[in-house]
C-alpha cells in the first residue's frame, strides 16, 4: 500500500512540475517584455490566436500538434517542451529523494524524520522553479530578474527556518544562521570576484544579477552549497568555453559574453542531489591524509 501511494504521488509530482514549468514558459516570454503573466490568457506570439486548454497540456500538446501552432501552423519552439520536461523531472527527482522515506518506512523514528524531510520537497520545488525561470531568461536576454534573485534571498531565509533540512540542519535556529551566512557569503564573494575581474579586464566581467543569484542560493542551501556551486559552475562554464573554442564560436584569450546564471543554477541543483555526499567524501579524504 505504501508503494502504491508513493507511485501515485510520484506521478503527481511529475505532473505538477510540468504544469508549473508550463506557467514558467509564460513568465520566461513575458517578464523580459514587461507584460503581465496573468492577462491576456495564453496565445500564439505570432498570430495572437488564443490557445485552448486542450492545446496547452504540458509536453503532450506540443507533441500532438507536432510543434506547430494550431491556427497559423508556424513552428513552436521546442524550448517550451524542454522546460516542461525539465520541470517534471526535477520535481519528480526531489520527491523521490525526500518523499520516499515517508512512504517506504513505517518505524516510528524513521517516520518522524521522514515527515520532516517531506517538507523539503515543496521547498526545493520553489527553488527549482526560480532557478529555471532565471536560467532561461538569462540564456535569451542576458539578465536575471530581481523577482528571482532578490526574491530568492528574501524567501530562502524564512524557508530555511521552517524547513531546516534545506541547510542540512535539524534545529530551525541553526538553519536560520546558516541561511544568513550563506546569503551574505555568496553575495559578497561573487561581488568581490566580479569587482576584481572587472578591474583586470577593464570591463564588466560578471553581471550583478549573478551576484544576487548566488546570494539566493546561499539563502536556500547555505554556505557549503555556495562553495560547491562556485566550483561546479566554474567547471561547467570552462567546459562550455572549451567546446565554444573548438567549434570556433570563441577564441582563446578573447572575451565572449556567456550568461553565467544557468551555470549557477546547474551547480545549485547538483548540490541539492549530490553535493552533501561529495562534501563528506572530500572531507574524509582530507582527514585520511592527515592521519585522523
Amino acid at each position: 500500500m505504501d508503494l502504491y501511494y508513493f507511485t501515485v504521488f510520484a506521478c503527481f509530482a511529475f505532473g505538477m512540475g510540468a504544469c508549473i514549468a508550463s506557467f514558467l514558459n509564460v513568465c520566461i516570454w513575458r517578464i523580459p517584455r514587461d507584460e503581465s503573466v496573468v492577462s491576456p490568457p495564453s496565445h500564439c506570439p505570432r498570430c495572437n490566436a488564443p490557445i485552448r486548454w486542450y492545446q496547452n497540456i504540458p509536453i503532450v500538446s506540443w507533441c500532438c500538434l507536432r510543434g506547430r501552432c494550431a491556427s497559423c501552423h508556424e513552428p513552436i519552439s521546442v524550448r517550451y517542451t524542454i522546460v516542461e520536461l525539465m520541470g517534471g523531472i526535477l520535481f519528480l527527482a526531489a520527491y523521490a529523494q525526500w518523499g520516499m522515506p515517508f512512504f517506504l518506512h513505517s518505524e516510528p523514528a524513521l517516520g518522524l524524520v521522514a515527515r520532516r524531510m517531506l517538507w523539503t520537497v515543496p521547498a526545493c520545488w520553489i527553488a527549482f522553479a526560480g532557478l529555471m525561470l532565471g536560467s532561461f531568461i538569462d540564456l535569451e536576454h542576458f539578465y536575471l530578474p530581481d523577482r528571482v534573485t532578490i526574491g530568492g534571498m528574501i524567501l530562502g531565509v524564512p524557508l530555511s527556518y521552517f524547513v531546516p533540512e534545506l541547510q542540512g540542519e535539524l534545529k530551525s535556529l541553526n538553519a536560520l544562521y546558516m541561511s544568513l551566512a550563506g546569503m551574505a557569503g555568496g553575495f559578497l564573494f561573487m561581488w568581490l570576484v566580479g569587482w576584481t575581474f572587472s578591474k583586470i579586464l577593464k570591463k564588466d566581467a560578471l553581471g550583478f544579477g549573478d551576484v544576487k543569484l548566488m546570494g539566493a542560493v546561499g539563502a536556500f542551501f547555505g554556505p557549503w552549497a555556495v562553495l560547491f556551486t562556485i566550483v561546479a559552475s566554474s567547471f561547467a562554464g570552462a567546459a562550455v568555453g572549451i567546446v565554444m573554442i573548438i567549434k570556433g564560436k570563441a577564441r582563446l584569450g578573447g572575451f565572449t559574453a556567456v550568461p553565467y546564471g544557468p551555470f549557477i543554477a546547474m551547480g545549485a541543483v547538483a548540490w541539492v542531489f549530490w553535493g552533501p555526499k561529495v562534501l563528506v567524501w572530500y572531507l574524509s579524504l582530507g582527514m585520511g591524509q592527515s592521519g585522523i
